[in-house]
């Protein structure tokens, strides 16, 4: 019996511990609605012969829509090429059940902007916000994403998804496949 009752403590204090703490990082009420933000979390990093990408996604909720706002950094010593949002781009997202979850552009047409460092590296960071529907986002809450598709205005470009990862720019440890599943529960609040 006192193993028994051992063993259900762990589990208790094990899911209790586990769970991924939801990081407010804005919210606003007002007389025009709500606007809830989550803290931005990277979801998927590349770096290749001096060359990097990184990609941060942060969920949101505007007046009960809900949305990910993604930011796209791209960092090369060479002229880095301008990929651009517009109306007809989107996000795919292939769960791990094989289902397919679309993400559709809300925002002005926008290809970014271009910054040099201080090492004369050149960055193009590019923002967007996805919206999802109403109906598609549920799987998102027990399935791990395993691949992304964005349609850009002139290209599209794959990014699959790993498991976990060590990020190279900050030393933290990412879970992007359970990204949503992590982080979706949030907005339920």
């Amino acid at each position: 019996m006192k193993k028994l009752l051992l063993a259900l403590s762990l589990c208790f204090y094990a899911l209790a511990f586990a769970q991924k703490p939801c990081e407010i990082d804005n919210e606003v009420k007002d007389s025009l609605g709500s606007y809830k933000s989550f803290k931005q979390k990277m979801i998927f990093e590349r770096s290749f012969a001096g060359n990097s990408t990184n990609i941060f996604f942060a969920l949101s909720s505007t007046n009960g829509i809900l949305a990910v706002e993604a930011q796209f950094l791209t960092r090369s010593a060479d002229f880095i090429s301008a990929n651009c949002f517009d109306a007809s781009s989107k996000v795919y997202l292939q769960l791990n059940n094989g289902k397919i979850v679309t993400l559709l552009f809300n925002g002005n047409d926008t290809c970014g902007t271009l910054v040099r460092d201080d090492k004369n590296g050149n960055n193009r960071i590019i923002s967007g916000t996805f919206l999802f529907t109403k109906e598609n986002f549920e799987d998102l809450k027990t399935s791990p994403v395993t691949y992304m598709r964005v349609k850009f205005a002139g290209e599209t470009i794959d990014y699959p998804f790993k498991t976990e990862f060590v990020s190279e720019m900050d030393k933290n440890k990412y879970e992007p496949e359970k990204y949503f599943i992590d982080y979706l529960k949030c907005l339920d609040n």
